[in-house]
């Protein structure tokens, strides 16, 4: 293997630089206090059939050819796995809200329901993209599927399970940013839910700036693919991540494997890449789809209705979006920013300055608070008393006054900054 030039970047490539101070999206739980954020990455280590060798490259040049990627048409298997060390939540969705999420009325093929499953677990999925306005993933299980498709307007989704399926036609005039971006990525689903190394290796490249080392580390063989190995590392102390590799096609400059190790060390946050991959024009029957016969429809206007009539799962656990963070130390709302990079901590004032329900206020059932214990640890300071929640990625201290801070940081640097800011 001929070895490859180590070049370190201190933001002046345009990719990580420009990327540097653009809003960050941190998922804080209502419940749970912030344990996921959207640097959260998908997909298991991968076998290498041996190290390719291939002409030496910068880490610039290697980044700079991931940015001029223009292909659109792929097809093939991706296996993901995720570990945030959050407990698993077992039968607690009746004990936080009856009926909620999963209750009467609501539909087991909704997109925002079963796309967080990918949050845990070891999964493997089926994807085809032909361009941003044809693309499906499907979550493979032993007996059956879930598949979600996007073709043109009309994004359909199907359990076959349950034999329920979900129907959405989007407003084409009215696309947002977000939305154009999430289909350049290759994935019709929801928001802060990349199931791909390409998309999983944007969000990261996207903060990388003077606090982020990138290297170009050696080459390896993905699904048949000679890759180069781009390694991605925090300057800072004091965060949980300890490193990112993506694994670039040497070809066509597409991430092939995505992998995330703790700075705690030990096993792989998060794993994701192709076991098998093909660039050709996928068939246009992969994005096409007709609900089986006796199959129970959701539209997406009923669905949102079902949300809005009672608190869901989903209003207490992760996946509530708490804010839109902004550059400068400035945040959308009650929050602010505390640092910068790797070491950012959002301070977020929570309405009404409330802490976090307890079972002597009667706001939690009993199963629900042991779960809230189980996460928790009781912490003091110059700020007074809280409790941090904690997860092999981000960690959040909310206070007894109902200030919540987090990060993808430790313990200690959180109650660093609330210290600081008392």
């Amino acid at each position: 293997m001929a070895p490859n030039d180590s070049a370190e970047t201190n933001g002046g490539t345009r990719g990580p630089a420009a990327g540097r101070r653009k809003a960050a999206r941190y998922i804080v739980p209502v419940a749970v206090a912030g344990v996921a954020a959207a640097t959260i990455g998908l997909v298991p280590a991968l076998a290498s059939s041996g190290d390719p060798d291939l002409p030496k490259i910068s880490a610039q040049k290697l980044i700079e050819k991931i940015a001029a990627s223009d292909t659109e048409q792929l097809s093939g298997t991706v296996k993901i796995s995720t570990d945030l060390g959050i407990p698993s939540l077992g039968g607690l969705a009746e004990s936080f809200a009856p009926g909620g999420a999963g209750g009467k009325g609501g539909s087991s093929a909704d997109p925002q329901e079963r796309m967080t499953e990918l949050a845990s677990g070891t999964h493997t999925l089926r994807v085809a993209a032909d361009g941003p306005d044809k693309q499906r993933v499907s979550i493979l299980d032993d007996t059956s599927e879930y598949s979600l498709i996007h073709n043109g307007d009309q994004v359909w989704a199907y359990d076959s399970k349950s034999d329920q399926a979900y129907h959405a036609t989007e407003d084409r005039a009215g696309k947002d940013a977000g939305r154009d971006a999430g289909k350049k990525s290759g994935h019709p689903v929801p928001e802060g839910v990349p199931t791909t190394p390409k998309a999983l290796a944007e969000q990261v490249l996207k903060a990388a700036g003077p606090t982020t080392s990138v290297t170009v580390d050696g080459t390896a063989q993905v699904a048949g693919r000679d890759a180069y190995k781009l390694v991605v590392k925090p300057k800072q102390s004091g965060s949980t991540i300890g490193s990112v590799t993506i694994a670039v096609d040497a070809a066509n400059g597409v991430p092939l494997k995505f992998t995330m190790l703790p700075s705690s060390g030990g096993k792989a946050i998060v794993d994701a890449g192709f076991t098998k991959v093909d660039f050709s024009k996928p068939d246009a029957s992969s994005f096409t789809f007709t609900p089986p016969k006796g199959t129970e429809v959701t539209e997406a206007d009923d669905a949102k209705a079902e949300h809005k009539a009672g608190k869901g799962l989903g209003d207490l656990i992760p996946g509530a979006d708490a804010a839109q963070l902004g550059a400068g130390g400035k945040g959308a709302g009650n929050t602010k920013i505390i640092g910068e990079g790797w070491s950012t901590i959002a301070e977020i004032t929570t309405p009404g300055g409330t802490g976090i329900p307890s079972k002597a206020s009667g706001d939690v059932p009993a199963e629900a608070q042991q779960f809230l214990d189980a996460l928790g640890d009781k912490v003091t300071g110059k700020f007074g008393s809280g409790t941090v929640f904690k997860t092999r990625v981000v960690n959040a201290l909310m206070t007894d006054d109902g200030k919540v801070y987090v990060g993808a940081v430790t313990k200690d640097a959180l109650v660093k900054a609330a210290n600081s800011a008392s």
